[in-house]
């Protein structure tokens, strides 16, 4: 298994609950944006600078994606192509994206991206919180657990 880390929008607290978790459990975690990151000396971490450009990164994910892999995004069209692949997607809030979740994940994504198109007001998410976090790290933890058991 890989853990794969839409870097770009992934709040820095994250990234270090993957640091962490990649050092314990000794799993291969790449972060992919289309910046420079700076990453702590891990044989287990890295990070990969991909071209800036709409949906680079994403591109990239998807290519190197394999069954089972967990890939932390909030970008919801991504999720749906990591789910697609039998891969696993959890947002940075803690939330699975899932087979049975994903098509209302997304229409509801359009329908929002459409309000705004039109000229409707509409307040983004919520500030990231320390429940988020906490929610985050929990989904993690039982995952990887599973992961483990398996």
């Amino acid at each position: 298994m890989h853990i794969w880390v839409d870097a770009d929008a992934c709040p820095g607290v994250i990234k270090e609950i993957l640091f962490r978790a990649a050092q314990r459990t000794k799993i291969m975690t790449t972060l992919i944006a289309n910046q420079m990151l700076r990453v702590p000396p891990s044989p287990h971490i890295r990070s990969l600078q991909v071209p800036a450009g709409f949906d680079v990164a994403d591109n990239r994910i998807v290519r190197e994606v394999q069954p089972g892999d967990l890939v932390i995004t909030a970008d919801i069209p991504l999720a749906a192509q990591i789910v697609e692949r039998n891969a696993h997607a959890l947002n940075p809030r803690g939330e699975f994206y899932t087979r049975e979740n994903i098509s209302e994940r997304l229409t509801m994504r359009n329908f929002m991206e459409e309000l705004r198109a039109s000229g409707v007001d509409i307040s983004g998410p919520a500030a990231f919180s320390q429940s988020d976090r906490q929610a985050f790290a929990a989904q993690l933890d039982r995952f990887l657990a599973s992961r483990k058991a398996d």
